[in-house]
């Protein structure tokens, strides 16, 4: 049965735990070996999950005469 997707909170969610766990340095090498595998996956669904929702915005981003205008995404620190 395949894995159900996860919602790119619960994704980075479950990718904080991995990381915490990896970081203490006291789990098994199996053990670690699969919490990294697991990790990769995550990052990959969940930058897949940004770059979606990055085409629908600039999708749903209209200029003043309502054609579409692609706009960058700007940062905190811009």
């Amino acid at each position: 049965m395949a894995e159900k997707k996860k919602t790119f909170e619960e994704a980075m969610s479950r990718l904080d735990e991995i990381v915490t766990r990896l970081e203490k340095g006291d789990t098994p090498l199996e053990e670690s070996l699969k919490l990294f595998e697991e990790g990769t996956k995550l990052m990959k669904q969940c930058s897949g999950l940004l770059d979606k929702a990055e085409q629908k915005v600039q999708q749903l981003t209209a200029g003043a005469d309502g054609a579409p205008v692609e706009v960058p995404f700007m940062t905190e620190g811009e």
